[in-house]
C-alpha cells in the first residue's frame, strides 16, 4: 500500500456524505435524548440553533413512538449571516459544544472519535453496496462484514481511538481482512488458565492450535531453554502486542515471564465487537475474545485477568440454568459459552492501581463456542444488529427476511419475539437476571428468513442478577448487582425497546411493511402470552409492570458526551445512568 492508497477512501463527495449521515443522526439521536429542542417551524419542518444562536440547522423529520425521531438526511441544510455553508460534523459540535455538555478536556478527543467514525463511513461507501435481498441470503460472515451503522444510537461509534489507518485496513470488522493471532508463553506464576466442566488445558490448546504448531511453539521455548510446561499460551490482537505489550509489559519480556512465540497459522475474521475474532480457516472452532486497549464507544477494551477466572463457571451455570428451565427451553435459546479462559497478571501494575483499571486488562483472552456447529439442515446465522441494517436505497434488512419468509410481517414478529424476547422477560421476572441483549450480543438462526431461535451471547462480562437474595454458587457471586427497584425493568425498557426495538419499529413503518402500532401490539400480545404461561410470576408482572404508562428515558450519548474514555463507574453501573425525564411506554393500554 502507497502512502496515497492508505486515504484513497477519504475522497470530497464521500466526505460530505459520511458528513450529512452523521449529522442526521446527531440530530436525530440528540433530540431523542432532550440534549436538544428542535423547534417545528412547519408540520414536519424544524430548526435547531448553535450556542450562540447564529447557526441554523433546518430539516424535516418524523417522530414516532418512543419519541424517535427519523430526519431525512437529505432534507438538513446549514446556514449563516443569511448565507448557506456545506455540512461539516466536527463544525457542529464546536457550535453546539455547551447545548451537548462538551467539555474543554473532552471536545476534542470526542472530536478525534467522530473524525475516526466519518473515516470509517468513507471506507463503507468504497464497498459494494450490497441490496438487503443479496444480504439476506448470504452467509454470516458477509453479513457480519457487511453492517455499516455499527451502534444504532451512539454518534461516535466507531472511534476506535489508538487505531491508525493501517490498522483500520487491517482490524476492523468491516475491511473483512485475515488477521493472525500472536501468541504468547506465560510463565504459570504469573498466569492462570480456568476452562468448563470437562476441559482441560493441554488437549484443548492442540484441538485449538493443532498438534504442529504447538510443537513449533514449544520449539521456540526450548531453544531458549526453557520447559513449556512452565509457560500458559496466550492468544494476543497484533495490535496489543505492537503497541502494548512490547512496551508496557517490556519487563515481563525482559524476564522471560512472557515469550513471543510467533502467529499462529488459523486465520480469523474481526466481528462487530472488533477484540472478538470468528475462525476463517476452521468455523467450528472457538471464537478468540482479546484484550485490545483502544478506546471505543466509551471504554478502553481490555479484558481482565482476574474476570477471567470465573468466566467459564459462569457461563457452565447459565447454561445449566437454560437447560433446566420450562419456559426457556420450548424457545430454543442457547448460549455460546465462553469455555475456557486466560489471563496473566502485572503484579506491578496491579500494585499501582485499582480492580477497574485498564493497566489490569491489558492481556486476557477467552474461548467462545462457535455456533457453527449447532446448526440443523437449511439453517444459517446472522447477527442481531444486521435486523436494523438499512442499504443504500433505504430498505431493511429485516425488511427483506420478512419478505423471503413467505409469512405476513405480525407473524414474522412474533416469530422473532419468541425466540429473542420472550427468554429475556423469563430470565427477569423468574430470576432477576438480565442481560446486555443488544443487537451485536445476539445471533439469530435463521430458516428461509425466519427466525428460529436466538443465541445470546458475551455472558460474563454482560450479564448481572438483581435479586439481593439469590442463592448464587461462590464461582457465580459475582454477578450479583444492587440495582434500585425502580431501575430494574430498565434492563428491558431502556436495553431492549429503546436501543433496538425503536430503530426497527419505525424502520419497518417507513417502508410501509408494518405499522408502528402493530409492531407494538405484537409485542404487547406476546408479553401477554408469557405472563399468562406462568401465573405464578403474577406478583412479580405487577410490582415490575411491563405496560405502565411511561419508564426513565436513559441516555447514552451523555454518558459518552460527559466521558467518553469511561462513561459508567463500574464500581457502581446503576449510579451512572444518565436518566432525564420519561417516555411513553408504547404498551401502555395494549
Amino acid at each position: 500500500m502507497t502512502l496515497a492508497d492508505a486515504v484513497a477512501h477519504l475522497s470530497p463527495d464521500r466526505w460530505e456524505k459520511a458528513n450529512r449521515l452523521l449529522i442526521r443522526k446527531a440530530l436525530a439521536e440528540f433530540a431523542h435524548e432532550r440534549l436538544l429542542a428542535p423547534e417545528e417551524t412547519d408540520k414536519a419542518q424544524y430548526v435547531v440553533r448553535s450556542d450562540d444562536g447564529l447557526t441554523r440547522y433546518d430539516f424535516t423529520a418524523a417522530r414516532h413512538a418512543l419519541d424517535h425521531w427519523q430526519v431525512d438526511a437529505d432534507s438538513i441544510t446549514r446556514h449563516r449571516d443569511g448565507g448557506e455553508l456545506p455540512l461539516a460534523a466536527l463544525d457542529f459540535f464546536i457550535e453546539l459544544k455547551d447545548t451537548l455538555g462538551l467539555s474543554e478536556e473532552i471536545l476534542p478527543v470526542y472530536l478525534e472519535e467522530i473524525s475516526s467514525t466519518l473515516s470509517g463511513t468513507c471506507y463503507k461507501l468504497t464497498k459494494p453496496q450490497i441490496p438487503v435481498a443479496e444480504l439476506a441470503k448470504s452467509g454470516f460472515q458477509d453479513i457480519e462484514t457487511g453492517m455499516t451503522e455499527g451502534h444504532p444510537c451512539f454518534v461516535a461509534n466507531n472511534g476506535r481511538l489508538g487505531f491508525g489507518i493501517h490498522e483500520y485496513l487491517s482490524y476492523a470488522p468491516e475491511t473483512a481482512s485475515p488477521v493472525r493471532l500472536v501468541w504468547l508463553a506465560a510463565h504459570r506464576s504469573r498466569a492462570a488458565f480456568t476452562a468448563g466442566v470437562g476441559i482441560e488445558y493441554e488437549s484443548f490448546v492442540r484441538q485449538e492450535l493443532g498438534e504442529k504448531t504447538v510443537e513449533r511453539f514449544d520449539g521456540v521455548l526450548r531453544d531458549r531453554g526453557l520447559d513449556p510446561a512452565d509457560y500458559l499460551l496466550i492468544p494476543v490482537h497484533p495490535w496489543q502486542w505492537w503497541n502494548k505489550l512490547t512496551v508496557t509489559f517490556a519487563a515481563e519480556v525482559a524476564r522471560g515471564h512472557l515469550v513471543c512465540l510467533g502467529e499462529g497459522d488459523d486465520e480469523y475474521l474481526a466481528q462487530q465487537s472488533i477484540r472478538t475474532f470468528f475462525n476463517r480457516s476452521a468455523p467450528e472452532k472457538h471464537y478468540v475474545k482479546t484484550a485490545l486497549s483502544v478506546i471505543n464507544m466509551g471504554f478502553m477494551r481490555g479484558l481482565s485477568a482476574a474476570y477471567m477466572e470465573a468466566t467459564p463457571a459462569i457461563n457452565d451455570w447459565l447454561a445449566q440454568l437454560i437447560e433446566g428451565d420450562p419456559i426457556l427451553k420450548p424457545t430454543g435459546l442457547s448460549i455460546i459459552r465462553e469455555r475456557a479462559a486466560v489471563g496473566y497478571r502485572h503484579l506491578e501494575y496491579e500494585k499501582a492501581t485499582d480492580r477497574y483499571s485498564p493497566y489490569r486488562k491489558m492481556l486476557a483472552a477467552l474461548w467462545r463456542e462457535s455456533p457453527v456447529s449447532s446448526l440443523q439442515d437449511g439453517e444459517s446465522l446472522a447477527t442481531m444488529a444486521s435486523l436494523v441494517h438499512v442499504d443504500h436505497e433505504g430498505a431493511s434488512f429485516a425488511g427483506a427476511l420478512i419478505e423471503r419468509s413467505g409469512l405476513t410481517p405480525t407473524q414474522w414478529l412474533r416469530r422473532y419475539l419468541r425466540a429473542y424476547y420472550t427468554p429475556l422477560l423469563h430470565s427477569f421476572y423468574a430470576y432477576d437476571l438480565v442481560f446486555m441483549p443488544h443487537g451485536e450480543n445476539v445471533i439469530l438462526v435463521l430458516k428461509d428468513g425466519v427466525v428460529e431461535r436466538a443465541i445470546y451471547k458475551d455472558i460474563a462480562e454482560e450479564i448481572a442478577v438483581m435479586d439481593p437474595d439469590a442463592v448464587l454458587p461462590p464461582t457465580v457471586e459475582r454477578l450479583r448487582v444492587d440495582v434500585p427497584e425502580d431501575k430494574k425493568l430498565l434492563s428491558i425498557f431502556t436495553d431492549v425497546f429503546d436501543c433496538f426495538f425503536r430503530f426497527l419499529a419505525a424502520n419497518l413503518a417507513a417502508e410501509g411493511i408494518l405499522e408502528e402500532e402493530d409492531f407494538w401490539r405484537t409485542v404487547a400480545e406476546v408479553t401477554r402470552d408469557y405472563q399468562h404461561s406462568v401465573p405464578e410470576l403474577a406478583e412479580k408482572f405487577e410490582r415490575y409492570d411491563m405496560f405502565a404508562p411511561e419508564f426513565a428515558l436513559s441516555c447514552l450519548n451523555r454518558l459518552q458526551l460527559r466521558d467518553n474514555r469511561q462513561m459508567v463507574d463500574l464500581a457502581d453501573p446503576a449510579g451512572a445512568l444518565q436518566l432525564i425525564g420519561t417516555l411513553d411506554n408504547p404498551l401502555a393500554g395494549l
